[in-house]
């Protein structure tokens, strides 16, 4: 019996780059995909709406990033705005996570996988996405399971 399920994407939004990561079908794995250089508001949305058709995306999971203190500064602001176009490009529910610590824990990692010397801020980034879409996706039920 085959379930029909779609993937989940996952944002981490920056002034300069948009870390993405992708879910695997069943929605259990979450994978760093691709970055988006930042360009123009329209532009990076078209390349997220291209990913979302691309890979029959379901649902896109934001990072939201929030003061150690739980409060929104002026990034989460600049974040809002951009998830708030977004959502009028598309029809696929969009969900805000807390990222915080996120990038942090994808530098760590990056470091205890000892990838390139010369690894890049954007890298993080889709780690840091796929963090974001991993803790959504392990604290969300699945249907059918």
């Amino acid at each position: 019996m085959e379930v029909n399920k779609t993937r989940s994407l996952g944002l981490d939004i920056g002034d300069k780059w948009i870390g993405v990561a992708l879910s695997d079908p069943q929605g259990l794995l979450a994978s760093p995909l691709t970055i988006i250089n930042r360009r123009d508001e329209t532009t990076d949305i078209t390349a997220i709406t291209d990913i979302v058709s691309q890979h029959q995306v379901g649902q896109i999971i934001v990072g939201l990033p929030r003061s150690m203190d739980g409060s929104l500064g002026q990034q989460a602001e600049k974040v809002k705005v951009f998830t708030q176009g977004l959502r009028s490009h598309t029809n696929v529910p969009v969900e805000f996570r807390d990222e915080r610590l996120t990038t942090v824990s994808a530098k760590r990692l990056m470091r205890a996988a000892e990838t390139k010397r010369n690894r890049r801020k954007a890298r993080d980034d889709a780690i840091a996405a796929a963090l974001i879409l991993q803790g959504y996706l392990d604290e969300t039920p699945q249907p059918g399971t």
